[in-house]
């Protein structure tokens, strides 16, 4: 119960007032202009913020496909010269995630002009048909502004609608430096635990960093490479593939089923696409002695790498997870596994040096 009163009075005191709905257009995410990255399933879904196609639901385990409804990566961009910006939002229930933010679990960050401004989120009374509005910024000056929203994490959500100025413009976002996204499959980190809000995970920063598109296929608890999740990523055409899917399997023996398959399934779709196999990052209790299960996970990606690389393929590289985060960067940590905000910084430039150099991107 003081958990709970004490995460309302959080959220209370940080809400800005909300938007006043006599004075602004409310348009739906299916406005002209208005574009969503980061879900490369939105049009067959029929609009819903799922990561994986929903006609292929059944195929999923129940715990991936409920994980799919959490639209990580998701954003909404554009550019307007609104005086105002507010949200219209319905989740199906309230953060209760006890080694992550509220915001982080459940909040929409909006950047504008690649600037952090606000974050909209529920309070513990959310359910379906509840609807919350935010406003980002009110009554500032009147000038073209690239709005780029970032959806949960770890909540489902549904958008009803961006509030704006009536007469305002709504343009396309500027282009990305590639044309593709670059695709990240693994698991809770990847997915963006423990960021404190949206535009906080790791593939986010980064995203700014190069000016990338990205789709996140991170399954917390469940980066287990089944066929169907190899299948999912394959049929994504992507600039770069990151592949950091170790930590959730029980054993080194159960990681070695799935590896080199999940890694074979996307190179049988794409010949030439460059693929980065990521061993795991450092976890705090290797202070106290060596894991054998994660030193032999390490060890298992390397040597499929190579065994791929011996045979042929020069597209696949390895990025050590303890290069990114490791023993001596232990304050990038929340709980010992999961990285925090800074961690995630850590871990962006890690990745935004290998993948630039991939991409030819400075």
């Amino acid at each position: 119960m003081m958990r709970h009163i004490a995460l309302s009075l959080l959220i209370a005191s940080q809400l800005p007032l909300l938007a006043d709905e006599s004075q602004l257009h409310w348009i739906p995410l299916a406005t002209q202009n208005v574009e969503i990255d980061g879900l490369p399933w939105f049009p067959e879904n029929g609009g819903e913020l799922f990561r994986l196609p929903v006609a292929r639901k059944d195929t999923y385990r129940k715990a991936v496909w409920d994980l799919a409804q959490q639209p990580s990566g998701g954003r909404i961009r554009f550019r307007t010269n609104s005086s105002t910006v507010a949200i219209r939002l319905e989740y199906p229930g309230p953060p209760e995630m006890g080694n992550m933010h509220a915001y982080g679990q459940s909040g929409v960050d909006l950047y504008a002009d690649g600037l952090y401004r606000g974050t909209a989120v529920p309070d513990e009374q959310a359910k379906p048909g509840k609807t919350y509005e935010h406003t980002y910024y009110k009554d500032k000056p009147r000038t073209d502004r690239e709005i780029t929203l970032y959806l949960p994490l770890y909540s489902g959500v549904k958008v009803l609608g961006i509030g704006l100025d009536p007469d305002a413009t709504i343009d396309r976002a500027k282009p990305f430096a590639v044309a593709k996204p670059v695709v990240f499959y693994g698991t809770s980190i990847t997915q963006g635990g423990c960021a404190s809000r949206s535009g906080m995970s790791y593939q986010a920063i980064l995203a700014r960093l190069l000016n990338l598109d990205f789709v996140n296929l991170g399954f917390s608890g469940n980066g287990l490479g089944e066929p169907e999740l190899a299948r999912a990523v394959s049929e994504i055409d992507a600039s770069v593939y990151v592949i950091d899917m170790s930590q959730n399997h029980k054993d080194v023996d159960a990681l070695a089923q799935a590896y080199a398959p999940f890694l074979a399934a996307i190179r049988a779709k794409h010949l030439d696409t460059p693929i980065l196999v990521n061993t795991p990052i450092y976890a705090a209790r290797e202070s106290w002695s060596p894991d054998a299960r994660l030193d032999g996970m390490r060890e298992l990606i390397r040597r499929v790498a190579a065994e791929r690389i011996s045979a042929g393929d020069r597209h696949i590289e390895i990025v050590e997870g303890t290069d990114l985060l490791g023993p001596t960067r232990d304050g990038g940590l929340v709980d010992g596994t999961h990285p925090n905000d800074l961690g995630f910084q850590w871990m962006a430039e890690g990745f935004a040096a290998r993948i630039g150099k991939v991409l030819g991107l400075k």
